[in-house]
């Protein structure tokens, strides 16, 4: 065994100890809650959210329903509709300020005086959490989904900047100065080189920010700034947990079907043949375990 791995080994256990350390802490005696709290939980389940109340996937009452399905005026699409809008619009609002802002915190792209500003712009809009800044912007501009477009904006522009300035840091330096060399100035070095360089993880960072967005958007309903968590907000102050469990098995078909299609995409995109195919099973299962079971079926059917 080399010292390599017992330090590692030595370094792993101390790391759990600590951690152990910390949660007891913090548990502060509190282990003995657990006597009861498993059967509040059993009894929070099996009377209050289980079975979940579908009438949330029925047409409203009011307005009336004008559309060939009464699901198309249900409170759950409409809700996750306008969640949705408001992911997408807040997605790309934050990935185009991110890009401007990106290349100027890169110290390899862009100078100190203009990086360390940058870089302090960033972590000051990721600071706060989206649903602090849609409080922040119901103050503004009131009650309604514009609230959490800007707020999935503004954390947008802070997260995805932090991950890409990281990306363009992590670039080869022969590229650049290659580039450099042949006189191209700052703007073209990133136009021409960074981003043709960096645009699978740009693609791959869009689509993760796009699901999260849609996932924290139900969230933000519940501060007034629209999407589903109005009536996720609705339903909890009513106490209605059956309704409140038939919209969060909505919420996550809807994130499941999300992940699902951006992994197809970003194995369409990827360039080499190393990244499978997508399927439904890459949702649940490891690529390996997936790849594994479709071979399967493929025999199977075949």
């Amino acid at each position: 065994m080399s010292r390599g791995t017992v330090t590692l080994g030595l370094l792993t256990l101390f790391f759990l100890a600590f951690t152990v350390v910390l949660l007891n802490d913090l548990a502060d005696g509190s282990w003995s809650r657990f006597e009861g709290g498993w059967a509040n939980l059993r009894r929070l389940i099996t009377e209050s959210l289980w079975p979940p109340d579908w009438a949330v996937l029925e047409a409203r009452n009011y307005p009336p329903c004008e559309a060939a399905f009464g699901f198309l005026c249900s409170k759950a699409y409409l809700g996750m509709l306008e969640t949705l809008k408001m992911a997408f619009v807040g997605t790309v609002i934050g990935f185009l300020g991110a890009i401007v802002l990106a290349p100027m915190a890169a110290s390899n792209l862009s100078p100190a005086w203009m990086g360390v500003p940058s870089r302090l712009i960033l972590a000051g809009m990721r600071s706060l959490p989206s649903i602090i800044w849609a409080i922040l912007f119901v103050a503004v501009v009131g009650l309604g989904p514009l609230a959490g477009v800007l707020a999935m904006a503004f954390y947008t522009v802070g997260y995805l900047g932090k991950l890409q300035f990281e990306s363009f840091e992590g670039l080869g330096s022969g590229p650049l100065e290659a580039a450099r060399a042949m006189g191209m100035g700052r703007a073209e070095v990133f136009l021409f080189v960074v981003v043709p360089e960096s645009a699978n993880g740009l693609i791959s960072q869009l689509l993760f920010m796009f699901e999260y967005n849609v996932r924290h958007g139900s969230v933000l309903g519940l501060v007034g700034a629209g999407g589903i968590g109005y009536y996720l907000q609705y339903y909890l102050g009513f106490l209605l947990y059956d309704s409140v469990m038939a919209l969060i098995m909505v919420i996550f078909v809807v994130v499941v079907c999300i992940d699902a299609a951006s992994r197809r995409i970003r194995s369409f995109l990827s360039e080499s043949d190393d990244v499978p195919k997508a399927s439904w099973l890459s949702v649940f299962m490891t690529p390996e375990h997936a790849a594994s079971a479709d071979a399967r079926t493929s025999e199977s059917t075949n």
